[in-house]
């Protein structure tokens, strides 16, 4: 017993700190969840999309060096480029030019563009996107994130997505996704489009060569049937989405 309390008071010593540094990153998020830059309609987002939780879960911090993937129209862009800019840094890569005047407004300057020869394309007759990029251009990163992304792109698309994140990442480094479910091994319609099998993802991922660390029921809907489409007005910004961190073994 003598021997095993040194351990305990130990790992209680380091949880404290991992505590303490993320209640540091939550006041930054919690900021910038509040900065006057963002719309009426990403803030009713709020309630739904949970940041605070959802950047917990993946492990956030503000001294981290992370990119988004497809940051669509900034939503994630607008909380995590603040939060990281004053002690690591934001990159942002893939489908980013909805986010380049975001690059000129005071308190997100050092947003970083990276990856601009990538492309996003549909072949002919296609549903689904395809993605030409060698590398995201930036290596050692802390975290890849990619939010309701996953679901747009073909598989040979997804895989090429999943090599760039793994390439990009430190050893350690999380990967992090978060998309629209549908159901297990359900064959994809027109009525269910835009969403995506978490345990297909699981699979493609791991054979990037990524570990599966652990999934969050934060954003599970039990009201969403998975039957339509996630524009639908009746699921429309209250889907059922799988959230799911992987890590690039050591």
């Amino acid at each position: 017993m003598k021997k095993l309390l040194p351990l305990l008071l130990l790992a209680m010593s380091a949880s404290s700190i991992a505590a303490d540094n993320f209640d540091a990153t939550a006041e930054k998020i919690k900021t910038a969840l509040q900065a006057e830059i963002r719309t009426e309609s990403e803030t009713d987002r709020d309630k739904n999309r949970k940041a605070l939780q959802t950047l917990e879960f993946f492990g956030l911090r503000d001294d981290m060096k992370v990119i988004e993937l497809v940051p669509g129209g900034g939503w994630y862009t607008k909380v995590l480029a603040p939060v990281v800019s004053e002690k690591g840094e934001y990159y942002a890569a893939i489908g980013t030019g909805r986010i380049t005047d975001l690059t000129e407004k005071s308190g997100f300057e050092k947003i970083k563009i990276v990856a601009q020869d990538a492309k996003i394309y549909r072949k002919e007759g296609e549903r689904f996107y395809s993605l030409e990029a060698d590398s995201l251009g930036v290596k050692d990163l802390d975290i890849v994130f990619t939010f309701r992304n996953y679901h747009n792109f073909s598989e040979e698309g997804r895989r090429k997505m999943n090599m760039l994140a793994f390439e990009a990442l430190k050893s350690g480094g999380i990967y992090a996704v978060v998309d629209h479910t549908a159901r297990h091994m359900e064959q994809q319609t027109p009525a269910n489009r835009r969403r995506i099998d978490p345990v297909l993802a699981i699979k493609e991922i791991q054979e990037a060569g990524f570990e599966l660390v652990d999934y969050s029921d934060l954003h599970y809907r039990a009201d969403d049937e998975l039957r339509y489409e996630v524009g639908v007005k009746s699921v429309s910004g209250n889907t059922d989405r799988w959230t799911i961190k992987f890590r690039k073994p050591n």
